[in-house]
C-alpha cells in the first residue's frame, strides 16, 4: 500500500485509485444517457474535470462517441473571432478523430463566404451528424469561464448550443447530439447580452464535497494505520468539509508523514487522531499559507476575492459579515462571486464559510487587512468605527473626500463604507451650508453698514441744509443778494453734473474702486481648483501661438488620468489645428466632464462642434470697463432665441457641487433683476 498516491491538483485519470464517486457521477451519467443537455458549474478544484474524464470514459465504454473541447486550449488572448471559432471546430475535428476523413483547412476555406457561427453550425450538421450516422455524439465543453478574457463576445456560440437543443423538436437528427458544459461561472453569464434570450436550457448538476460514506477509496490509502484509518479520514473531513483538493492533500500529507527520519512507520494511537490531524493542518497548510500553498489552492481563492477591483470592497465586506453572523443569500453579483471562489457555501438559504481551514486562513484579521489596503481613507475609517461611528473629526472633508468619492465611483463597497462616505458628505454639506450662512450674515452686516452710512449721509445732508440756512442768514447780513448764492450753487452743481455725464469723473471713480480691491487681504488659493494656463513665456518657448490638436489632446489625456471632476478648456477651438484633429475629436467624445468655450456676444466665436453637440460649452465673454480694464464677468447670457447660456466658470462650479449632492437654490432675500 506504500505505492498508493493521492491526486493533489490536476485531473484524475478514469482509473485513478483515489477517485471518489459522488452523487453527481450517477446524476450526470443518467441525465446524459437520457439525452439531456447538462452543465456542471462550480468553483475551482472541486473535481469538475475529473468528473468529465470519468463520465466520458463510461459513455465510451457503452459505445457512444465523445469529444472534449477545452476552451483554454482554443485560446483567449490576442485572438480574433475567426481564430477562436476555427479553434473550436479544430478541437471537434481532432476530438472526433476526423483526421484523414475531412480536410479541415479545405473545408474551412470552402465556407469562407458565410458567417463564423454558421460555419460551426454546418460543421455539426453536415460533418459530425453525417460522419457518424445512427451514433449518439457527446460534446464536453470545459473551462467555459475562459471566455471572460476574450476581447469580443461569444454569446452566439452558446446561442448555437441552445439552437441545437431546440432543433430537436424540428429535426430528429439533433437528438443524437448532446452538450455538457463545465466551468467556473453561472448559466446567466454564458449569454451576457440582456437583449437576447438567456441560456435557459439543460440540467444543472450539483457538485458537492465528499461525505464519509463516499470516501472509502481514500481510506484504502491509509490502511497502514490499521483500524483507525477510518477515524483519520473522518477527522480530515471535519477540517475540509469534503473539499476534494484539500481532502486529497491532507491524505497525502499524512501518508508522507507516516515514516520518520529513520524510516520507521509512524503510529497514531487510537483516540488521538484529532490531535494529529490538527497538528498537520496547522503546520503544513495554515501556517504561512501563502508560502507553502503548493499546488496552489488558497492563493486561487485569494486572487478571486481581490481580482475584481470594482467588487472586491463589497465582497470583503460580505466576508466580514459572514465571519460574525448569518448572512441570507440573495443571488447578488457579489455573493455569486464569493460562491464561485469556493470560500463559502449556501446552506439552507444562508452563506457560511465552507470549512474550518478556510475560516482559519481567511479570518477577520486577514479581511480587515485587505480592506485597509484597498481604502485610501483606511486610517480615518478605522478610527470612526472604533468610536462607534460617533467621532465626526474622523470624517472626510475637502480634497480627501473628493478623492475618496472618485475612488469609490463604480465600486461595490461594504455597507459600513457607504455609511462612512455618506456621513462625510453630510458633514461636508453642513459645513458648506454653515459657510454660506456665515457669508449671508456677513452680507447682512455689510447691508446694515450701508444703511448706517446712508443714515449718516442723511444726517450730514441735514447738517448741510442747516448750514446753508445759516449761511443764507449770514449772507443777508452781509447784504449779499439771493441771486449770487443761487448762482454759485447752480454753477457748482452744473459743473459736477457735466463732469459726471461727460465721463471726466469715471476715471477717478474706477481708480478708487481699484484701490479698494487692492486694499483687501490676499485670498487663499482654493485647493479644489487647478488652473493650467498658456501665457507669454509658454508661447515664446513653443515659437508659435496656436497649440496643435495633438499636443492639446495629449494634455487633456494626461489630465484625465488624474480623474478630475471637471476640466475647463479655456481655448477657442472652432477650427482644426493639424496635426491631431481626429485624435482631439475622439477625446472630446469620450470626456463627458470636459467643458469648452464659445463667444456669444459681439464678435462671436463658435465652440468646438463636437462639444456643442454634447452640450459641453460655456461662455468666455468678458465685459471691459471704459478704461479697458476687466473688472466684471458675465455669469449668464440670454440669447435672442430665449436660450440661457452659462459662462465657463459657473458651469465648472455647478458640476463640482453636483458631485457633493449640492444643488443651487434661489436666495429669497436677494432681489431679482429682470431685463
Amino acid at each position: 500500500m506504500t505505492c498508493y498516491k493521492y491526486q493533489v491538483g490536476g485531473c484524475l485519470t478514469s482509473n485513478a485509485p483515489s477517485y471518489v464517486e459522488r452523487q453527481a457521477d450517477s446524476q450526470l451519467y443518467e441525465a446524459l444517457q437520457e439525452g439531456e443537455f447538462c452543465y456542471v458549474l462550480n468553483s475551482r478544484q472541486m473535481g469538475k474535470s475529473s468528473l468529465l474524464v470519468r463520465t466520458r470514459h463510461r459513455l465510451q465504454q457503452q459505445g457512444f462517441i465523445c469529444a472534449s473541447v477545452d476552451l483554454t486550449n482554443v485560446g483567449c488572448e490576442n485572438i480574433t473571432p475567426e481564430q477562436w471559432y476555427k479553434g473550436v471546430v479544430g478541437e471537434l475535428w481532432s476530438g472526433f478523430k476526423l483526421l484523414g476523413k475531412i480536410n479541415l483547412k479545405a473545408w474551412w476555406q470552402e465556407h469562407e463566404d458565410i458567417p463564423l457561427l454558421q460555419r460551426v453550425s454546418r460543421f455539426i450538421s453536415e460533418v459530425l451528424l453525417v460522419q457518424f450516422p445512427n451514433k449518439r455524439l457527446f460534446i464536453f465543453i470545459d473551462e467555459v469561464d475562459s471566455i471572460k478574457s476574450l476581447d469580443f463576445s461569444v454569446d452566439d456560440f452558446f446561442a448555437l448550443i441552445r439552437f441545437c437543443y431546440n432543433q430537436r423538436a424540428i429535426d430528429p437528427e439533433y437528438n443524437r447530439i448532446t452538450f455538457v458544459i463545465f466551468g467556473v461561472t453561472t448559466p446567466s453569464d454564458l449569454i451576457q447580452d440582456l437583449n437576447r434570450t438567456p441560456f435557459n436550457i439543460g440540467k444543472a448538476i450539483e457538485l458537492h464535497g465528499f461525505n464519509l460514506d463516499e470516501v472509502q477509496p481514500l481510506v484504502k490509502g491509509l490502511e497502514l494505520f490499521g483500524s483507525n484509518a477510518q477515524a483519520i479520514v473522518k477527522e480530515i473531513l471535519a477540517w475540509t468539509n469534503g473539499q476534494p483538493f484539500l481532502t486529497q492533500k491532507l491524505c497525502q500529507l499524512i501518508l508522507n508523514s507516516s515514516q520518520d527520519t529513520v524510516n520507521e512507520r509512524l503510529t497514531i494511537p487510537p483516540g488521538t487522531e484529532a490531535f494529529w490531524i490538527e497538528s498537520i493542518v496547522k503546520s503544513r497548510i495554515i501556517y504561512k499559507w501563502e508560502f507553502q500553498d503548493e499546488p496552489e489552492h488558497l492563493r486561487t481563492i485569494r486572487d478571486r476575492l481581490l481580482g475584481n477591483e470594482r467588487f472586491s470592497g463589497r465582497i470583503l465586506g460580505i466576508c466580514q459579515q459572514i465571519l460574525v453572523e448569518e448572512v441570507p443569500a440573495d443571488d447578488s453579483r457579489e455573493q455569486i462571486e464569493l460562491l464561485l471562489s469556493g470560500l463559502i457555501v449556501n446552506q439552507q438559504g444562508y452563506l457560511k464559510i465552507k470549512n474550518p481551514i478556510y475560516q482559519a486562513v481567511f479570518n477577520s484579521e486577514w479581511v480587515a487587512l485587505q480592506m485597509d489596503n484597498l481604502r485610501p481613507y483606511a486610517q480615518n475609517f478605522k478610527a470612526w468605527i472604533a468610536s462607534k461611528q460617533q467621532d465626526e473629526s474622523q470624517l472626510l472633508l475637502g480634497i480627501t473626500l473628493h478623492t475618496a468619492l472618485l475612488w469609490a465611483k463604480d465600486k461595490k463597497l461594504s455597507d459600513l463604507d457607504y455609511r462612512f462616505l455618506a456621513a462625510s458628505q453630510e458633514l461636508a454639506k453642513r459645513k458648506i451650508e454653515s459657510d454660506l450662512a456665515a457669508e449671508k450674515r456677513d452680507r447682512q452686516i455689510e447691508r446694515e453698514k450701508a444703511q448706517f452710512a446712508l443714515q449718516a449721509a442723511k444726517q450730514a445732508n441735514q447738517i448741510l441744509v442747516d448750514a446753508r440756512k445759516t449761511a443764507r442768514r449770514h449772507a443777508q447780513k452781509l447784504r449779499l443778494g439771493k441771486g449770487w448764492i443761487g448762482s454759485i450753487a447752480l454753477g457748482v452743481a452744473g459743473l459736477v453734473t457735466l463732469g459726471r455725464f461727460s465721463g471726466i469723473l469715471q476715471g477717478i471713480e474706477l481708480t478708487m474702486l481699484d484701490r479698494f480691491f487692492q486694499a483687501r487681504p490676499k485670498a487663499e488659493i482654493d485647493p479644489y481648483i487647478t488652473i493650467i494656463a498658456i501665457d507669454e513665456p509658454d508661447i515664446r518657448q513653443m515659437g508659435k501661438y496656436a497649440l496643435s490638436d495633438r499636443v492639446l489632446a495629449q494634455a487633456i489625456q494626461r489630465l484625465k488620468s488624474y480623474k478630475p471632476t471637471a476640466i475647463g478648456l479655456d481655448l477657442y477651438r472652432d477650427l482644426p489645428v493639424e496635426p491631431g484633429y481626429q485624435e482631439l475629436v475622439s477625446l472630446f467624445k469620450t470626456t463627458p466632464n470636459l467643458i469648452g468655450i464659445e463667444k456669444a456676444v459681439g464678435n462671436q466665436v463658435a465652440p468646438p462642434p463636437v462639444l456643442a453637440q454634447l452640450g459641453q460649452v460655456g461662455l468666455a465673454d468678458q465685459v471691459l470697463d471704459g478704461d479697458g480694464k476687466l473688472r466684471r464677468a458675465l455669469l449668464s447670457v440670454r440669447l435672442d432665441n430665449g436660450e440661457l447660456r452659462f459662462n465657463l466658470g459657473l458651469k465648472l462650479a455647478l458640476r463640482y457641487l453636483e458631485t457633493l449632492n449640492i444643488t443651487p437654490k434661489a436666495d429669497p432675500t436677494m432681489p431679482i433683476k429682470c431685463n
